[in-house]
């Protein structure tokens, strides 16, 4: 079999790896449970490509991307629920229904107008989307509420900023970033005290609450959470391969050296950043 451009191909070679007598060992017996995991890393690695500005790169992983999407439809079909096929037209539907301001007639002519139609169209869909799901006899309770249209799916900082957009929209926000400042303290006074209870629990919750009311901030400030959080984490990497590096000139390694010592690199490591800018 040979590689195509064409989708078809793609589809036919998932089948054949999905034989339960002539495919591959390892794909026979994935589920969607543990194929979940791979979906969501590929989501992941796709948003590291294109902060690298690595077209090449955006490319392959675009590519696994589309055979997680290929691999689901696969097992749904097998179990006779729907086919790629059905993704497709499910989605090229919902778009051309969320754009009646490209296919069809309406006034939305601004970005404003248009985002208060998208808005109407996704409830809409969200009520018979519901229906449909109660006739199949499935619970809706985690999606009830004004809060219901917040995937609970989500990473956990994505979830916390969504559901904070959402609350937004009926008023209940702070009006500035410095109040938050003072829940952020607030908050970390709180933590303190978990931690000397001893409450592991406790800890938790309130390490939660922390962090709930940093992204907020990071809302108001309008710098998302999940971007800022990865941006500090190349910052860490970046500082961290700097200890590295420099021990390992000096003839050290990273176990037998000091935390002072670890600790005085990282101070080069970020002089060395502010002197380049």
């Amino acid at each position: 079999m040979e590689s195509s451009k064409d989708i078809s191909r793609l589809i036919e070679i998932m089948a054949a790896l999905r034989n339960p007598e002539t495919g591959c060992p390892w794909d026979i017996v994935q589920t969607f449970e543990t194929i979940k995991p791979y979906t969501i890393e590929e989501a992941y690695e796709v948003s590291d490509a294109i902060e690298r500005n690595d077209m090449d790169d955006l490319c392959d992983e675009l590519g696994d991307l589309l055979l997680q999407v290929v691999f689901h439809a696969r097992m749904a079909e097998e179990a006779g629920d729907f086919a790629f096929g059905d993704v497709v037209e499910a989605i090229t539907r919902k778009m051309i229904r969320r754009h009646p301001h490209v296919f069809a007639r309406s006034d939305a002519d601004t970005p404003d107008a248009v985002k208060i139609q998208w808005d109407a169209i996704k409830q809409a869909e969200k009520r018979e989307r519901a229906e449909r799901r109660a006739a199949r006899g499935i619970s809706e309770d985690f999606k009830s509420g004004f809060l219901g249209s917040v995937q609970r799916s989500f990473p956990a900082l994505t979830e916390a900023l969504k559901l904070q957009e959402r609350a937004a929209k009926v008023g209940f926000d702070w009006s500035s970033p410095e109040p938050i400042l003072d829940k952020i303290e607030e908050e970390i006074g709180e933590l303190r005290e978990a931690l000397k209870s001893g409450d592991r629990a406790k800890v938790s919750d309130e390490l939660g609450d922390l962090i709930f009311a940093v992204v907020n901030i990071g809302r108001h400030v309008k710098a998302d959470p999940e971007q800022a959080l990865r941006g500090t984490n190349t910052k860490f990497r970046r500082r961290f391969s700097h200890i590295e590096t420099t021990l390992d000139a000096e003839g050290e390694t990273l176990e037998a050296a000091t935390l002072e010592r670890m600790e005085d690199l990282w101070q080069a490591a970020k002089a060395i950043e502010r002197q380049l800018g």
